[in-house]
C-alpha cells in the first residue's frame, strides 16, 4: 500500500546535514514528503531550500544543538508554536569517538550518551506528542550492527546503539495501535573522515560490509513504510549478524578486540585516508 501523508503532515529528520541524514532527506523529498530538518550546522537551510526547489516539497530547517536539553526544548516549542504535526521521525543524529575508554576524555564519552541516547529518547517522546492522529506514525531509529554485541574500543558507542535497538523493539509494541518502529542497523558508511578511516583500516571486511548512504536511506525508508522492525542492509551484513547469534558472547567480544587492535596498528590506515582526502582537495 502506498504511503500518502496528509499535506499538512511532516517527517522530521535529525542529523539532517550529515551523510546519512541528507540521504534520508533527499529520499523522502523524492517521494513527495514534506520535511522538517534539524542539525547543528548553522547553514542547513541551504539543504531545505534545495529540496523545496528540486522536488516541490515543503522543507524547513531548524538549527539545534541536540546534545543541549535547553536547545531541544526550544526546538520542540518552536515546532508546537507553528502548529506542526508529524507522521514520522527519523532519528539519525549520533556520535562516536573510536578508542579505548581511558584514551578518551570523560566529556567525549558523555557526549555520545547525550546525543545517541538522551536526545533520541527526548525527541521521540516530544514528536510522538505532536503526531498526526489521522495517519500511521513511522519511527526510524538509526542503530548499528554494533548493537548486536559489545565492542571493545567502541564500548560506549556500541552500548548506546544497543539501547536504541532495545528501545525500538519495545516501542514497536507500545505504539502498535497507531504506529510502527524500525531500527536501522547498518555497518560502516563512508560519511565522515573518521568512518572512512575505520573502514579502510579493516581491509577486506571493511570494504565488503560498507554500503552507500543513499542506498541505505532508500532501503530503510521503504522498509519503514511497510512496518519492518529491524533493517540490516546488505546480505553479507545479514549473514554476519545471523552467524554471530551462534557464537558465545565472550568469543565475539574477544574477536572484536583482536580485530580492532589489528586495525589500529595497520600502517595503511592513516595513509589511505590521507590520500583520499588529499585527492578530494586536489593536492595529489
Amino acid at each position: 500500500m502506498k504511503h500518502k501523508p496528509l499535506p499538512s503532515s511532516h517527517l522530521l529528520i535529525t542529523g539532517a546535514t550529515g551523510g546519512l541524514g541528507s540521504a534520508f532527506a533527499i529520499e523522502a523529498a523524492r517521494r513527495g514528503f514534506n520535511l522538517i530538518l534539524t542539525d547543528l550546522h548553522p547553514r542547513g537551510s541551504r539543504l531545505a531550500d534545495y529540496l523545496t526547489a528540486q522536488f516541490g516539497v515543503n522543507a524547513r530547517y531548524f538549527p539545534c544543538d541536540l546534545t543541549n536539553p535547553d536547545a531541544r526544548a526550544d526546538l520542540y516549542t518552536a515546532l508546537r508554536a507553528d502548529g506542526l504535526q508529524f507522521w514520522g521521525l527519523v532519528n539519525v543524529a549520533g556520535l562516536d569517538h573510536e578508542g579505548g575508554v581511558l584514551e578518551r576524555r570523560r566529556e567525549q564519552l558523555l557526549q555520545i550518551v547525550r546525543l545517541n541516547i538522551e536526545n533520541t529518547l527526548d525527541t521521540t517522546h516530544a514528536i510522538l506528542q505532536l503526531r498526526d492522529p489521522e495517519h500511521t506514525f513511522r519511527l526510524v531509529n538509526v542503530s548499528s550492527m554494533a548493537s548486536f554485541y559489545p565492542m571493545p574500543y567502541k564500548a560506549v558507542y556500541a552500548a548506546s546503539k544497543r539501547f536504541l535497538l532495545d528501545l525500538s523493539m519495545a516501542l514497536s509494541e507500545e505504539i502498535a495501535g497507531f504506529g510502527t518502529v524500525t531500527a536501522l542497523c547498518p555497518a560502516g558508511m563512508p560519511t565522515t573522515p573518521d568512518t572512512m578511516r575505520a573502514i579502510f583500516s579493516q581491509g577486506f571486511w571493511g570494504k565488503v560490509t560498507t554500503l552507500n548512504p543513499d542506498e541505505v536511506a532508500h532501503l530503510t525508508l521503504r522498509a519503514a513504510l511497510h512496518g519492518r522492525r529491524v533493517v540490516v542492509p546488505g546480505w553479507i551484513n545479514q549473514w554476519i549478524v545471523g552467524l554471530s547469534r551462534l557464537v558465545p558472547q565472550r568469543w565475539k567480544v574477544r574477536a572484536v578486540r583482536r580485530r580492532w587492535e589489528q586495525s589500529r596498528t595497520n600502517p595503511m590506515r592513516s595513509k589511505t585516508i590521507e590520500w583520499i582526502l588529499a585527492e578530494e582537495n586536489g593536492t595529489v
